[in-house]
């Protein structure tokens, strides 16, 4: 069983999963609304939006739309993507890529716990932890 995430945007979908393929690297597929079944029914400016996308890298999976529901979308803290990372340098490069436009809110440190952490929030307002698990020598 895996989880992922999943983040819905208001029509700048393609701009933000373009820009995480960008910084954590990957393959990227979208499907727009222009290209499902019911494409033929979409107004024109709806063609292009997101029905779904998908960023994959390995075991990790990032999905997206533009399908915003009748409440609209509402951007908060109540969900953060976790990152794990394999080495030092790949959480300072990803954490270096993600923040920019956005809010370095935790800076990437060593914690008691034993890992290499750091805590942002990218131009798109979705909140990221980056963790290094450094292993233990025995």
């Amino acid at each position: 069983m895996n989880i992922h995430a999943y983040l819905t945007f208001n029509g700048d979908c393609r701009e933000a999963m373009t820009f995480y393929q960008q910084c954590l690297g990957g393959e990227l597929h979208f499907q727009t609304l222009g290209d499902s079944p019911a494409g033929a029914k979409m107004p024109l400016q709806m063609k292009n939006n997101i029905l779904h996308s998908t960023l994959q890298l390995r075991e990790m999976a990032l999905m997206a739309s533009d399908i915003v529901f009748e409440n609209g979308l509402v951007v908060g803290n109540s969900v953060s993507l976790l990152l794990n990372c394999n080495n030092e340098e790949e959480i300072k490069l990803c954490y270096e890529r993600l923040s920019k436009g956005g809010e370095q809110t935790h800076p990437i440190e060593f914690t008691f716990w034993g890992s290499l952490f750091g805590g942002l929030t990218d131009k798109f307002g979705n909140h990221w932890l980056l963790n290094y698990q450094k292993q233990q020598k025995l």
